[in-house]
């Protein structure tokens, strides 16, 4: 059997890693002349991290658990601990991070080499699985459509369906190198800013708030210096310390209408293309993961098309309401900007006892991915 998969992000590779694990043979094309990612970190969950067991994804030394930290506000003043031992108890898993970079790298050591292609544009997808890019064209058993929040192949197989929505934020995010950093998020009026220590001293560092779409200050170094560089350390070293280059910004997006079905024909969709969400619960990355886990189980299990029908009765319901916990969390922290309210908040968070707070979240972070059957060894003559 063979799959070809759109898109060189987390969500194809994991797919292509999954399908590759049940004996597939996997064709990934990538549009961009090499497999990377942003300058960025990325949270992974332990819902994530017992996925990329399942996929056999070794992350090696780059893996960092998070150990400390908690929400704080601007002056740096605590609002509540993460009680990282018992967070470890209860999901028998730490949350850890990791450069989005090594994530890729170690997706990619989970794939043959020869099934990886780059400078490889989908120019056209049919539900019958044939693929055309600038290259040439394939006929896959089964299609993955990983190609991103602004998917094409998602355009072309719902036309009618509206495009992706401004979640009211932008981000700014940089990694540098900052020794001894804790993880902390800290909040003020419709703002968010996370510090988030990665493996080798790197931290990697976001500032989201609230904005009209479009907005790009000319020098954002500067434009971060004046408006973040009161708040509490190492907040204003961390900027300094970032080269200018190094310093990305995105307007953030999500698909706010949900999908009536992931699959059309042999042709699946996952990640992004799928079920884009905005990143307050941090859980976009781990939600690519877990469909790719899923759609490997279900080929595994079925013949391709019930495999297709299973893959999108179990992926939709959950996934779209992890899209909608993540616009609610936005609402109840990133974005919200009443004073009465941001009171309040704290109020709340500061009278929970840790042991209550590393369960919020339980329902999404707890989930656990199906065995993957491995292909038998071929017979010795």
């Amino acid at each position: 059997m063979h799959a070809v998969v759109a898109g060189g992000g987390i969500g194809g590779l994991s797919a292509a890693a999954g399908l590759h694990r049940i004996g597939w043979d996997v064709t990934v094309l990538e549009r961009a002349p090499e497999f990377g990612d942003v300058g960025a970190g990325i949270s992974l969950w332990p819902n994530a991290l017992r996925c990329l067991d399942e996929l056999g994804v070794d992350l090696g030394g780059h893996l960092a658990a998070q150990h400390d930290g908690g929400f704080r506000d601007r002056r740096g003043r605590r609002v509540t601990r993460f009680d990282a031992a018992a967070f470890e108890r209860l999901h028998g898993r730490p949350l850890g991070t990791i450069h989005r970079k090594d994530l890729i790298a170690a997706l990619m050591d989970a794939v043959p080499a020869a099934s990886l292609r780059t400078g490889a544009e989908v120019t056209e997808v049919r539900e019958d699985g044939l693929v055309r890019f600038t290259g040439g064209e394939l006929h896959a058993d089964v299609v993955v459509a990983a190609d991103g929040i602004r998917s094409p192949i998602r355009r072309a197989l719902f036309p009618r369906h509206p495009e992706p929505v401004y979640t009211g934020s932008t981000a700014f995010r940089g990694i540098t190198k900052y020794p001894g950093t804790r993880l902390s998020t800290s909040f003020d009026r419709g703002t968010e800013v996370g510090v988030i220590p990665l493996s080798g001293d790197d931290v990697y560092w976001f500032v989201s708030y609230l904005t009209p779409p479009g907005i790009r200050p000319g020098d954002p170094k500067r434009y971060l210096r004046e408006n973040f560089g009161g708040w509490h350390d190492p907040i204003p070293a961390l900027i300094d310390a970032t080269p200018p280059e190094a310093v990305v910004q995105h307007d953030l997006y999500y698909l706010a209408t949900p999908l009536e079905t992931y699959v059309r024909g042999r042709v699946a969709l996952l990640g992004d293309a799928a079920h884009a969400m905005p990143p307050f619960l941090g859980q976009g990355g781990c939600q690519a993961i877990e469909d790719a886990v899923v759609l490997a189980h279900e080929l595994s299990e079925k013949d391709t098309l019930s495999a297709l029908r299973s893959y999108d009765a179990n992926r939709r319901p959950r996934s779209q309401k992890v899209v909608r916990e993540s616009v609610r969390m936005g609402k109840l922290a990133a974005q919200l900007a009443n004073p009465v309210a941001i009171a309040l908040r704290t109020a709340l968070l500061k009278a929970l006892p840790a042991k209550v707070t590393v369960q919020v979240g339980r329902g999404i972070t707890g989930w656990r991915p199906p065995r993957l059957a491995r292909p038998a060894p071929p017979r010795t003559p």
